[in-house]
Formats: C-alpha cells, structure tokens, sequence
C-alpha cells in the first residue's frame, strides 16, 4: 500500500516515489482494466496510456489522499477509449454479479444471460451496476470516478437494478411461453 508521503514525493517530481506508486496499485489496475477491454493486450495498451498521463499530469493532483481514485478515473477512461475504438461492451462475470444482485435464478442457456440484459441497460446504470458489484468500489469513490454526485450514484444503482430485474423476469416469462 502506498502512502500519503510516496503520493506527495511523486507530486513534487520524485520518480522513484512515482514508480513505488505504480507497484502498490498495478493489481488492482491490471484487473480493472482487464474488466472493461476483456483482453489482456488491450489491459496492457489501457494500463500503459494510463500510466503515461498520470505521470505527465500528477503535479496537478490536489488531493494525494484521492491518487487511487484519481489513477482509476484515468485508467477507466483510457479503458473507454479502447472499448468504444473496438466496439465491444464492458465484460463481467455472470454469477458472480447475480449473486451480488441477490437473484435467485441463473437463466438457462436459452434465455438471455445476464451480461446481454446488462448490455442492454443505459450507459451510466451499467458501469455504475459494475463498479458497485463486480469491482467492489464504494459510492463514494464511483462519485469521484464518475465524476457525479453521490446521490446520482445510487439514483443508478437503484434504477439500474430494478430495470435489470425486469429484464430478468420478462426473459424468464418469455422462456416459460415458449
């Protein structure tokens, strides 16, 4: 883990302090950008650019309390860059995010999955629905990420789950007709 006084070496121009900052995040980084591209190149390319512009940009961080936070919009928003450019959606594991959701039934194999009804939710309950529940992040810190209020986070969250659960029940009702 980092500390308060790395994050303000690194501010100053420390590279050293700057690189030990890298090394106490790069899991963490790794698996988030693997989370949004789905390949491990495209993490790699998502994590380097990342990495660029926090380091030509850092003396602009105000808050060395919020570096995580503050790498993590970056790196969300290079991780963007590359899903938009290749057109492919934002991947997550099914049961794991059914199971954080409390939902008690995992479709079968001919009704929708999960990640095709989450694809189809709008743009800010999907990533806010897999922030909160796959990634683990608090409200507080999508707020930061998202760069929204706390209040519109869970304003998403509530509407995204519920509208994820009527997807749900109407792809079980439709599987039961057919």
């Amino acid at each position: 883990m980092h500390t308060i006084d790395d994050v303000k070496r690194a501010i100053s121009g420390d590279k050293q302090a700057f690189e030990t900052l890298l090394f106490s995040v790069e899991e963490t980084l790794y698996y988030t950008a693997l989370s949004y591209v789905k390949n491990k190149d495209d993490a790699l390319d998502a994590i380097q650019e990342a990495v660029c512009q926090a380091y030509l940009s850092i003396h602009q961080l105000k808050h060395p309390e919020y570096f995580s936070t503050w790498l993590t919009k970056i790196l969300i928003r290079e991780c963007y860059k590359i899903v938009k450019k290749k057109q492919r959606m934002i991947p997550f594991d099914e049961k794991e995010l059914l199971k954080r959701v409390d939902y008690k039934t995992v479709p079968t194999q001919s009704t929708q999955t999960l990640k095709e009804l989450v694809y189809q939710l709008e743009e800010p309950y999907q990533s806010v629905l897999i922030l909160f529940y796959y990634h683990d992040l608090p409200i507080k810190q999508i707020s930061e990420t998202m760069n929204i209020p706390v209040n519109t986070v869970k304003t998403h969250l509530r509407r995204g789950k519920k509208q994820l659960k009527k997807q749900l029940e109407r792809s079980e009702y439709f599987e039961k007709i057919i």
